[in-house]
């Protein structure tokens, strides 16, 4: 207890998080916002990656381990960032971070780019997301990858959510949320809510699911998915097909269309039958598709609520909230609330909801600066600049710092070159 106590008290130093760590806004009777994004990089990784490294090296301490660990990282946007300053100068790591060229915004490369540290490497490559994970999947079982890391007395780890550190974290917020709502007399002790979250690659709703198996008393998990709505489709037929279009859209965390945790869950709701899980792993692999037995679905379906918004849903959802409540959301946070306003009116379900708001709406500035007044086109830093003026707030220091910080990272390869990239860079 002491030992986590100790790497609790340092990840989440009020000076990293500014004193309010994951505070609930209330939209209306029965909508609340969990803000997950006021740690460094202004994003929710924070909270799972500015304590894993403390884990990793208490860890490490324990076991007694004389290998340098070599953090391997695929990101669609904010797990870079957020795992390249939380490792950042770790002693006994080094962290190499691999994110798709054209599908992050512009200020999230900007973070990355720019990242401090001595045992830091960021490189982009031509392709998408997916593409990247999977070659970080297969580099931790690549034969001459592991002869490289013996050579030099090094291993693998990840701080992507295939990594239990990172969904560990995550299942406290939702606690956290709740006990908020007692607090607040919003709700009476023991009674459910809803749970929305923005996701992709399905770690932070399965944070949440299990949460719920801990005992957190929750009606429905409502998994929110932009254009690339292969969950939505999973959820509600109980068919996984990636076999489909792949949108670059203004949500990137959420341009998945190869969802990794949803093995755990399948895993959870067979009773733990590995071989079955198996099978539908390898079908992925092999066709791009798997379909699970009508127990599963029906199991899920008890539980979880699938929907999905377009580009044009997400940008008029971020203009509501703000003409409606004077208040600034991100792209994901946005499709978060469109597909709980949509599940609302479809189902009359009247229970309390927390929506996960998972980054900073100046991460895409743009993007929302557009939405609110579409005669407004900038980008980058005039986008910032203009959507506090408009909004009247004032954009994170962590991004409005980036002003100032010169790029150290513009290596680009193509997805196939991953390999020869890390051995380089090693």
């Amino acid at each position: 207890p002491d030992e986590l106590a100790g790497c609790i008290d340092s990840a989440y130093e009020d000076k990293k998080f500014g004193g309010e760590h994951a505070p609930l806004s209330k939209l209306d009777d029965l909508a609340y916002l969990l803000e997950l994004w006021h740690g460094p990089t202004c994003a929710f990784k924070d909270m799972a990656l500015q304590l894993l490294p403390h884990l990793m090296s208490t860890s490490i301490q324990k076991t007694g381990l004389d290998k340098e660990i070599v953090i391997l990282v695929a990101t669609s946007g904010d797990t870079g960032k957020a795992a390249l300053e939380g490792f950042k100068d770790v002693k006994g790591t080094k962290i190499l971070v691999f994110y798709p060229q054209n599908g992050v915004s512009d200020i999230q490369k900007l973070q990355m780019c720019t990242q401090e540290g001595q045992n830091v490497y960021v490189c982009a490559i031509q392709g998408n997301f997916d593409d990247a994970q999977s070659a970080v999947k297969a580099m931790f079982t690549d034969e001459t990858v592991k002869q490289a890391l013996k050579a030099k007395n090094q291993m693998f780890s990840s701080a992507n959510s295939i990594n239990w550190g990172r969904l560990v974290p995550q299942i406290v917020y939702y606690i956290w949320a709740y006990c908020d709502m007692l607090k607040n007399s919003e709700i009476k002790p023991g009674e459910a809510i809803n749970i929305v979250v923005p996701t992709g690659n399905f770690g932070n709703i399965l944070a949440a699911y299990y949460a719920r198996k801990m005992g957190l008393p929750v009606h429905k998990l409502i998994c929110a998915s932009n254009s690339n709505n292969v969950l939505t489709d999973f959820i509600n037929t109980g068919v996984y097909d990636r076999n489909r279009d792949f949108y670059v859209t203004m949500s990137p965390s959420m341009d998945i269309l190869i969802s990794s945790n949803l093995e755990r869950l399948i895993f959870d709701l067979s009773g733990g039958d590995d071989a079955l899980v198996n099978r539908y792993m390898n079908s992925l692999k092999e066709t791009g598709r798997y379909e699970v037995s009508a127990s599963i679905r029906e199991k899920m379906g008890q539980v979880f609520v699938g929907g999905w918004a377009d580009e044009a849903k997400t940008s008029q959802t971020i203009k509501e909230i703000f003409d409606t409540y004077s208040y600034l959301c991100d792209p994901h946070t946005a499709v978060a609330v469109a597909v709980y306003e949509q599940y609302k009116r479809a189902s009359g379900d009247s229970t309390k909801t927390v929506i996960a708001s998972t980054a900073s709406p100046y991460k895409f500035a743009d993007h929302v600066l557009a939405s609110i007044d579409p005669a407004q086109k900038r980008t980058g830093f005039a986008a910032i600049d203009a959507l506090e003026v408009l909004s009247k707030t004032s954009a994170p220091a962590p991004l409005k710092n980036l002003r100032e910080k010169p790029v150290r990272f513009e290596k680009a390869v193509d997805k196939g070159q991953m390999v020869q990239a890390v051995l380089e860079i090693l």
